[in-house]
């Protein structure tokens, strides 16, 4: 494995619309590998806008499984681009069981690993608990083609 590897953060703005923040995501990612990122760590839920800042049932049909339409799209340009990519998803596991997950995948579009976020805030403007159910995988770390990395 390398020792050094060149790591991209993708910071964007978000509208209310999925697909054009996942197609937004995606020029971003285009963009960092462009300028030698090998590494790509998209925005938590970077295909919605902060929608925990109130209570409302319908925000649930945000919600997608893993694996699913969003993580196959990934993975195809993960693949292409020849990166590892960071993605955090609104996951829905099960009925009535939903999730913050990080979704890790390699450069052949493999999903190394998933991370559920543990430490779910509940406090004013931040009502995560209304919609996460804590994570239950614990913390790893993933041996990639450019390094080993944490999602926590």
């Amino acid at each position: 494995m390398p020792q050094k590897f060149k790591v991209g953060l993708v910071q964007m703005s978000t509208t209310s619309d999925p697909d054009k923040n996942l197609q937004r995501a995606i020029d971003k990612v285009h963009q960092a590998a462009a300028r030698g990122a090998q590494i790509v760590c998209l925005p938590e839920l970077f295909q919605t806008q902060y929608f925990c800042q109130r209570e409302d049932s319908s925000l649930f049909d945000l919600a997608q499984p893993i694996p699913g339409p969003v993580t196959a799209q990934l993975a195809t340009l993960v693949k292409q681009l020849r990166i590892v990519l960071i993605a955090s998803l609104f996951e829905k596991r099960a009925p009535g069981v939903y999730h913050n997950t990080a979704v890790t995948f390699d450069v052949d579009g493999s999903i190394l690993g998933l991370y559920r976020k543990m430490h779910i805030p509940d406090d004013p403007l931040y009502y995560e608990k209304y919609y996460f159910t804590p994570g239950d995988l614990g913390f790893h770390s993933w041996d990639t083609r450019f390094g080993r990395i944490g999602v926590h």
